[in-house]
C-alpha cells in the first residue's frame, strides 16, 4: 500500500510544478480512476488527501459507495460508458456523470435523480477525434446535446470531458486545441459550466497547458 502513497505524492508534485498560478491550483481536481480497485487501496489513497474516484462499471461503483458510504467526504464519479438500463443506478448512487454522449441518457438521468438529492453534476463526453471506436457526442452536435443538458432541472450542467487520440503514443495536439476552444464556448454560455475533464497517466502535462482542470488518473495511482 505504500506505493500508493507514494504516488499521489509524486502526482500532486508533479501537477503543483505544472502551475504558475497557485489559485488555479486550488481549483484543480484529482480524480482517482478506480475501476478494479479494492475498497482497501481506495481508502488508502483517501488517507492520502484523494476524495474523488471515477468508477466505470456501475455494480461495481455502487457496491463500493455502500462499504465506503459513512464517509461522507467522497465524490463519486461515473467515467464508463452508460447504457440506458443502468441510468437509473447512476442518478441514484452517484454523484456526478462525465459521460452523457446522447439525449436519452440526459433524460434518463433526469427522470431518475430524485427531489431529495441535489442536481447530480454532469459532462458532456466529446468525441473530440472523431474515433468510430470511441463514445462521445460529435462536435458538430454537441452545442444541440447542450441545450437540452442545460434544461434538465436534476442535472447541474458542469462542462465536457474528453480522451484525445493517440497516434503511437505521440499526442495530437489540435485536439487539445479544439477541445479548449469548445470548453470556452459552453463557458460563456452556461453560467454553470466550469469543468473541463481532460486527462490521464498519459497525458497530465498537455492536458493542463490546454486548460484542463479535472484530470481522471488510475495507473500513476494505484501500480505498483
Amino acid at each position: 500500500m505504500n506505493n500508493i502513497k507514494n504516488n499521489i505524492n509524486i502526482l500532486k508534485e508533479k501537477i503543483q510544478n505544472l502551475f504558475t498560478n497557485k489559485t488555479e491550483l486550488k481549483k484543480f481536481k484529482i480524480v482517482a480512476a478506480s475501476k478494479n480497485q479494492s475498497v482497501e487501496k481506495i481508502q488508502m489513497a483517501i488517507l492520502c488527501g484523494i476524495y474523488e474516484f471515477g468508477e466505470n462499471y456501475v455494480q461495481e461503483g455502487i457496491n463500493k459507495i455502500k462499504k465506503l458510504k459513512k464517509n461522507n467526504k467522497i465524490i463519486w464519479h461515473f467515467i464508463g460508458k452508460l447504457q440506458s438500463k443502468k441510468t437509473k443506478l447512476v442518478a441514484q448512487n452517484f454523484d456526478w456523470c462525465q459521460t452523457i454522449d446522447r439525449e436519452k441518457i440526459a433524460i434518463l438521468l433526469n427522470k431518475y435523480r430524485t427531489n431529495k438529492k441535489p442536481p447530480i453534476n454532469v459532462l458532456i463526453q466529446v468525441n473530440i477525434s472523431e474515433e468510430t471506436n470511441k463514445n462521445g457526442v460529435s462536435i458538430k452536435n454537441y452545442q444541440k446535446l447542450a441545450i437540452t443538458v442545460s434544461n434538465m432541472p436534476n442535472l447541474k450542467f458542469r462542462g465536457i470531458m474528453a480522451m484525445p487520440k493517440k497516434e503511437q503514443k505521440r499526442i495530437k495536439y489540435c485536439d487539445y486545441q479544439n477541445i479548449k476552444n469548445i470548453f470556452n464556448i459552453l463557458k460563456n454560455k452556461y453560467k454553470s459550466v466550469d469543468t473541463l475533464s481532460l486527462g490521464t497517466s498519459f497525458d497530465i502535462k498537455t492536458a493542463i497547458m490546454y486548460n484542463s482542470n479535472m484530470i481522471r488518473i488510475g495507473k500513476s495511482i494505484f501500480n505498483n
